[in-house]
């Protein structure tokens, strides 16, 4: 397990009154004599903070891992802005010691997730029904699976499962209700000239799987898990996707107080809030296609200061650019509506921005927000032609953007990829962007969408909206860095003029 950094002030050190877990690097300053300015996970008031104790929690801890005792008082003054900025939690002296001894390792820095890759997916020897392979949508199935639960497929390459560690699992799949599943997760330990010893077997039933399952290491040795799914009854059974995360146990999604949003299909849709100095703007980051799932952009949004909002999502390679059911979209625009009224936020003080597969989440939300400005870095928007032109490339020349088509379409035709062109193109027509600026970093050699800029430009030409760019020479990725270094000093430059001087908007309002 990861090293837990945990700082507590108050005038009884409780790490000498409760054994705290393993894991904990504990630093007790009962008058804040000095600390390294290094991140804490975790920090634990039990007495009221001054102003440089505030300006230092301010800098270096996160959002969602402070908790301040009931003895403390929190009517005004800088414990409590402390607490609201950072969303902190009340704790009584039994909530505390569970903490202590049982809760810290949730908070360990950073995260993980990934997906099982498609290809790894078997299905067993025995099954005599109809098999489809679908690409990256997984594996179709139909036939009879018999009257009792047995195995149906299972995952090649097991997955390592060191000591201590939590791992949450999330499995997507659609199947006929005259189908009945059940996940089975066997721990499988190794010692060099023996059989593997099995330890533990969880099996969870299609009620549990409803929600997010987790299991824990609890033997005191690494081990590998292998995984399989069993079924019984007969029809259709569609295995979408097997998700395995480090698991916080309830604190939240690849970071504390990460939420999800899932739809009726099982697809999900991530996001996190931070209060930050609680003044407009709200930074909204989407984030680019990668198969690590987890949340893009927590530093570089964190050092702006202002709220922010980051939205993730993980189907497909490496997500499928947002779009879904009218379910699926609905819920991304309810989690910005949502934040954007809990902050009390007009449109005008919101900035959309991402990079890649993210610029296509913020102009596509961006329709329905129509935020102060767009912040983009190498913009993607016809994922139509995209599609399409990836099947002039050489075998494995790219991600599989024919998959984000099929998905949405059911088909892999010109037809198609118009459909998909059309669907954002003419979003983006029917907006009013007159009081919306876009500030735009993309490549001049760009591979997938070559023309997006130009696009936005012509799309834009009577919209009476600001647009402004600059190009940087290669391909796609060929210059990662210098457009983000773009990115960042526009997204600072453009909060200093449009916000931070006067603490509110100086342009146009709603």
């Amino acid at each position: 397990m990861e090293t837990v950094r945990v700082l507590q002030l108050g005038p009884e050190d409780f790490s000498k009154q409760v054994k705290v877990s393993e894991c904990v690097d504990w630093y007790y300053e009962p008058d804040f004599s000095g600390l390294p300015e290094e991140d804490f996970e975790v920090v634990i008031l039990d007495r009221e903070i001054t102003e440089d104790e505030f300006d230092f929690l301010i800098r270096f801890m996160r959002a969602y891992c402070l908790f301040i005792t009931e003895t403390v008082d929190l009517k005004d003054g800088r414990t409590r802005q402390l607490f609201i900025r950072k969303a902190g939690e009340r704790v009584s002296a039994g909530k505390l010691r569970v903490l202590l001894e049982e809760e810290l390792p949730d908070y360990f820095p950073g995260s993980y997730g990934e997906k099982f890759e498609p290809q790894n997916i078997a299905v067993a020897q025995g099954f005599k029904g109809k098999v489809s392979w679908m690409g990256l949508e997984g594996v179709w199935l139909e036939g009879d699976y018999g009257n009792e639960l047995k195995q149906i497929v299972f995952w090649r390459n097991n997955i390592p499962f060191a000591r201590e560690r939590s791992i949450e699992f999330w499995l997507e799949y659609e199947k006929d209700n005259t189908v009945e599943l059940e996940l089975e997760i066997t721990v499988l330990q190794f010692t060099y000239g023996t059989d593997p010893e099995i330890p533990n077997v969880w099996n969870f039933s299609e009620k549990e799987l409803d929600e997010i399952v987790h299991i824990t290491n609890r033997s005191g040795k690494e081990g590998h898990l292998f995984i399989s799914l069993k079924a019984k009854g007969k029809g259709k059974l569609s295995v979408i996707a097997l998700h395995d995360r480090f698991s916080r146990r309830g604190k939240g999604n690849f970071l504390p107080g990460g939420k999800r949003s899932v739809t009726s299909r099982r697809e999900e849709v991530f996001y996190y809030f931070d209060p930050g100095n609680l003044k407009p703007p709200l930074n909204v980051y989407f984030s680019g296609f990668k198969t690590k799932e987890g949340f893009e952009g927590y530093n570089i949004m964190r050092r702006m200061g202002h709220p922010f909002l980051l939205i993730t999502e993980a189907r497909l390679e490496g997500g499928s650019f947002y779009i879904g059911s009218e379910e699926y979209e609905t819920s991304i625009e309810q989690i910005l509506l949502q934040h954007m009224e809990k902050l009390g936020f007009k449109n005008s003080e919101v900035i959309f921005s991402g990079l890649s597969m993210g610029t296509f989440g913020a102009l596509y939300y961006g329709c329905k927000i129509r935020p102060n400005t767009l912040l983009l870095g190498k913009p993607l928007a016809s994922l139509g032609d995209m599609a399409y032109n990836e099947r002039l490339k050489p075998f494995g020349g790219g991600h599989s953007w024919l998959d984000v088509l099929h998905k949405a379409y059911g088909s892999l035709d010109l037809d198609a990829a118009r459909q998909m062109n059309d669907r954002f193109w003419d979003r983006f027509d029917r907006t009013d962007w007159s009081r919306t600026r876009f500030a735009v970093a993309y490549m001049i050699e760009d591979d997938l969408d070559q023309n997006a800029y130009k696009n936005l430009q012509s799309h834009l030409k009577d919209a009476g909206a600001r647009i402004y760019g600059k190009g940087l020479h290669g391909r796609h990725n060929d210059d990662t860095a210098g457009i983000v270094k773009w990115f960042l000093s526009q997204y600072q430059a453009i909060i200093e003029n449009d916000f931070d001087r006067t603490g509110k908007k100086t342009g146009r309002q709603k």
